[in-house]
């Protein structure tokens, strides 16, 4: 399905301020297509994936779903957040049905439905476990099943994995992109990972620092299954820091006290250094 996003602005204006948070967005996303939204803390990433989410309302601009202007929430469009938020009363099983159940899915459906995407996970022997007994890996997977569960043509991921360790990450962005490939959703997923991007992602869209602009987008044309490891992915990831430590170095300045000082590797590398050519 299709998501087309038309002029978006947002502000949120308090007591003291108004604070821009995204600028004149104009993305397009194709069906079936993977999009990463990267960028420095506080661009806007989040607020553009909750519009799209029907959750919040732009100030100005629309979204388009299947050439329909989105209006608010709805089953076309399933979110994934970054805590699992599962209901520890439930076994596992009942938390993938929960969203079916409320969409007065019967029974027998719900059942078959819940424990086809639990096998796509691979959690079917855990399906009659309670919240407290799984990993948090483990939580993100039962997560990512009720996500799947709806038949969403769009899934929406904010930063899924950014609480886990980094063997379960790999693991789960490899799981991700068989599920992809196999269901082929339209998926955007918001990450602070460049790597993490690299690896998923059909299109990578750097947001600049606040407000949240579209600074340059880069295609990934690179065979699946991607491994964090491959030298074509690091590759990638050296173009998008050079384009992001601008961005990074922004907020750093903007949020640390006016005696600090950045020396040119401090953050991020220098992407025209030539240190290890040869090896």
């Amino acid at each position: 399905m299709s998501v087309v996003i038309n002029h978006i602005s947002k502000q949120f204006v308090t007591d003291h301020k108004t604070v821009h948070t995204l600028d004149d967005i104009n993305l397009e996303f194709k069906e079936g297509e993977f999009i990463c939204l990267l960028g420095p803390s506080g661009c806007g990433k989040s607020t553009l994936l909750n519009i799209i989410a029907g959750l919040e309302a732009a100030t100005a601009g629309n979204v388009l779903l299947q050439d329909k202007e989105i209006q608010g929430a709805g089953p076309d469009r399933a979110v994934m957040f970054q805590e699992a938020a599962l209901f520890p009363w439930l076994r596992v099983i009942d938390n993938v049905e929960f969203g079916m159940k409320l969409a007065g899915v019967p029974k027998q459906v719900r059942r078959e439905t819940a424990v086809k995407y639990l096998k796509m996970v691979h959690l079917t022997r855990f399906q009659d476990c309670f919240v407290h007994e799984l990993s948090g890996g483990m939580k993100q997977r039962v997560a990512l099943a009720r996500a799947l569960t709806l038949d969403s043509k769009v899934l929406l991921m904010d930063e899924p994995f950014a609480a886990l360790d980094s063997q379960t990450k790999n693991i789960l962005q490899a799981e991700l992109q068989r599920i992809w490939w196999e269901t082929k959703k339209t998926i955007l997923f918001v990450t602070h990972n460049v790597e993490e991007a690299v690896v998923l992602a059909d299109r990578v869209v750097v947001m600049s620092a606040n407000p949240g602009r579209v600074k340059k987008e880069f295609h990934i044309q690179l065979a699946r299954p991607r491994l964090p490891e491959s030298l074509d992915v690091s590759y990638f990831v050296t173009d998008i820091l050079r384009e992001l430590k601008e961005e990074v170095e922004k907020v750093a300045k903007a949020e640390f006290d006016s005696d600090w000082n950045i020396k040119k590797d401090t953050i991020l590398p220098d992407s025209d250094s030539n240190m290890g050519i040869g090896l």
